[in-house]
């Protein structure tokens, strides 16, 4: 009989299981902590206020009815997109609203520079169209504009319905299993959401009437090309079977283009 030395082994073994679990288990808990479905509500409602608010206040009026057309088009989509998008990809919302640690280097460096030009596209949108107008562009550009807008959805979102790993930034998803997404737009071309992106980003000047918005959106594609071109480099060397869907998938953004 040993009453000390037999269960005092056996606590200190639970202690070093349980605290090699706690080593492995507590980053990845911490990199899956997500919002509630109320939280991604309300960042969705703040992150519109603030682009409203930065339209107008750079417009310097609120009787701006391109900005308002706008903001309209901008939530109509994410409204018809996420019952679709929660249907096929219940997951994905929460995913994209997730903080991840192993975010490729190269892909902090674009979203550093995306978030700037985003905001300036606006800022000169509302400087150019809502306030001293010095691009005067006749109205027909705002249909072409909304039709462009509808467009791009088209492969945004039907990206999104098809490929449960299309988290906001680059990283190989060892811990969620990821594979090679073949189906739906990734038929195609192997970028689907960044070709949608690139469209509906040039729709923004038509919408909203200021046609020298186009520079800070021209630094915006820009930055999605650079970006589709290292990610493609990096799924090619680290994602198993990438590098034979590259093969038979030929076309990075454009179908029989490029």
């Amino acid at each position: 009989m040993s009453p000390v030395y037999g269960p005092t082994a056996s606590s200190a073994s639970t202690r070093d299981r349980v605290r090699c679990m706690s080593q492995v288990e507590r980053p990845q808990a911490a990199d899956r902590s997500s919002p509630s479905w109320a939280g991604l509500v309300v960042r969705f409602a703040a992150g519109y206020c603030g682009v409203a608010f930065i339209l107008f206040a750079a417009a310097g009026r609120l009787d701006w009815t391109c900005g308002w057309v706008f903001l309209g088009l901008s939530v109509l989509i994410v409204a018809a997109n996420a019952p679709l998008i929660i249907w096929k990809n219940p997951s994905l919302v929460a995913e994209r609203f997730k903080r991840r640690r192993d975010t490729k280097p190269f892909d902090k460096v674009f979203m550093a520079l995306y978030i700037p030009s985003l905001f300036a596209v606006l800022v000169v949108a509302g400087l150019d169209a809502g306030r001293f107008a010095w691009s005067s562009p006749p109205q027909a550009v705002l249909y072409v504009g909304i039709l462009l807008f509808a467009m791009a959805d088209i492969p945004l979102a039907w990206a999104m319905m098809s490929n449960p790993f299309a988290e906001t930034t680059v990283r190989i998803q060892k811990d969620r299993g990821q594979t090679v997404v073949t189906t739906g737009p990734y038929r195609f071309v192997r970028h689907p959401m960044y070709a949608g992106g690139i469209v509906m980003f040039a729709s923004w000047p038509l919408v909203l009437g200021s046609l020298w918005a186009y520079v800070p959106v021209a630094v915006v594609v820009a930055l999605f090309v650079f970006r589709t071109a290292f990610e493609d480099r990096t799924l090619r060397a680290e994602l198993p079977g990438y590098e034979e869907y590259a093969r038979k998938t030929r076309y990075r953004l454009v179908p029989f283009i490029w």
